[in-house]
């Protein structure tokens, strides 16, 4: 019996192990955090501390902490959400809802506030301030999930910086303050409102029913694919001023890919009826910002060599 068939039949009691930890992975996303991971040591070799060596960068022992703070406050976090959406979500994702419910409720809040314990003690390890830090960042988890997502304005924003924040922790230890930095991240939060907004696009059947006033369900699909359009033009800015700055090196390509990529998604956009033509979009989305991550390797090929020398 697979992991789906055991979901179907939504029986918690003496489950196997490992189909606990596979529940609570898909509660946790244990994919995203990984790319997450991923993503920070990629930044902070090429972008946050590129003349520091690669030996350098993979055994400073404070940044481990705070990567390690980030996975754990993350995890934390989508547990915590999962908590608050559990009864939207048997409309808009009824099978993960399932996969999901094989960790009890009461589990999953005791996994959360461990985790955030050891967040805020891996912070600890780091400095007071990056401890602070992370208090700070698991109190807005938290208030985002309880209150702040059911709110047009509130929850889009509040999503897009929630997700930046992980590498502001970054780049505020290295202390970089270059205006590429800058910029990337204005490209990268567009990106991440353009998604909020495509999922709120994919799940306004479930947060209609349970009253979340997101943008798609308070002001309708018309205005919501209006926003993304005008979002996806304001894209093109940080695109624009990053493709003038030879430090990004091969990375160029991606963004030239980008434009296209944007340009198809706001077509592909109009003509989009449903549920699945909207998570095809948030699936078209994920893969940029996955390419996007690993881009972060073609910035400066010279980097590369003398980094692995």
């Amino acid at each position: 019996m697979d992991l789906l068939e055991i979901a179907k039949n939504n029986t918690k009691k003496n489950q196997p192990f490992y189909v606990k930890m596979l529940s609570l992975f898909s509660v946790v996303r244990g994919y995203n955090i990984l790319l997450i991971v991923i993503a920070q040591y990629l930044a902070s070799i090429f972008i946050f501390s590129p003349e520091k060596s690669l030996r350098y960068v993979l055994l400073d022992i404070d940044l481990y902490f705070i990567v390690l703070a980030t996975t754990c406050v993350i995890a934390a976090g989508y547990i915590i959400n999962n908590f608050y959406d559990f009864e939207t979500d048997k409309i808009n994702k009824p099978i993960k809802s399932k996969i999901d419910a094989l960790v009890s409720q009461k589990i999953k809040l005791r996994i959360y506030f461990f985790l955030n314990f050891l967040g805020v003690c891996f912070g600890f390890l780091v400095s007071w301030r990056a401890a602070l830090f992370f208090s700070v960042y698991i109190f807005l988890i938290w208030l985002y999930s309880h209150k702040l997502k059911k709110y047009p304005l509130t929850g889009l924003f509040s999503a897009a910086v929630l997700a930046l924040l992980p590498f502001f922790a970054v780049f505020v230890y290295y202390k970089n303050f270059s205006e590429i930095i800058f910029t990337h991240a204005a490209f990268l939060f567009f990106i991440l409102l353009i998604r909020e907004l495509i999922k709120d696009l994919e799940k306004i059947k479930g947060d209609f029913v349970k009253n979340y006033q997101t943008i798609a369900v308070k002001y309708g699909e018309y205005f919501t694919k209006i926003l993304i359009t005008f979002l996806a033009l304001l894209t093109l800015n940080p695109i624009y001023f990053l493709l003038k700055y030879p430090e990004i090196g091969g990375m160029r390509y991606y963004f030239y890919v980008s434009i296209v990529v944007l340009i198809l998604f706001v077509c592909f956009l109009w003509f989009s009826k449903n549920k699945r033509h909207y998570t095809l979009l948030h699936v078209a989305l994920k893969l940029l910002i996955l390419a996007g991550v690993f881009s972060l390797a073609l910035i400066d090929y010279s980097v590369i060599i003398n980094k692995l020398l």
